[in-house]
């Protein structure tokens, strides 16, 4: 498995996986999440794959085949009255094909992740995972991510 950057010709793999990813959570949290829907028009992709302030990073087979993403925000609070300016990296999503998973292809791309921040300056890597989706909280908590914050709801 080799790790890259992903380009507009991986958008047919992205999509595949982003839908994997969309059941997770709609079958999660179906109130919350719609089945079937796209995540990204192709338009929408295509300006992320060439947004270098969104950079995704793509685990590919020797085919050159994405069995995986980690989609990736940098984020900075300059000026802010409150926060300091570290430099984030924030882990939008990353995923690893369901029929790949258990081939430590996402610990792969986590620290690839974490490689390529340090690389660009950042001070931490952060990411939200649903409380619905156990397994990724494992996964997460396993790569030795720990509890920055906690999002909370009343449904009324």
């Amino acid at each position: 498995m080799k790790i890259r950057m992903a380009s507009e010709k991986d958008m047919e793999r992205i999509h595949r996986l982003l839908s994997q990813v969309e059941m997770i959570h709609h079958k999660g949290r179906p109130d919350l999440f719609k089945n079937g829907e796209r995540k990204y028009t192709d338009g929408e992709l295509r300006e992320i794959l060439q947004d270098e302030s969104r950079p995704i990073l793509a685990a590919v087979d020797e085919d050159d085949c994405m069995q995986g993403y980690a989609f990736c925000i940098f984020q900075q609070h300059l000026d802010s009255h409150i926060l300091t300016d570290i430099k984030t990296l924030y882990i939008d999503d990353l995923c690893v094909d369901e029929r790949m998973r258990g081939q430590h292809i996402g610990s792969l791309l986590y620290q690839a992740v974490l490689d390529f921040a340090r690389e660009h300056g950042c001070y931490n890597v952060t990411l939200n995972v649903w409380s619905c989706n156990e397994s990724a909280m494992q996964f997460y908590r396993a790569c030795g991510l720990q509890e920055q914050k906690v999002g909370m709801e009343a449904i009324l």
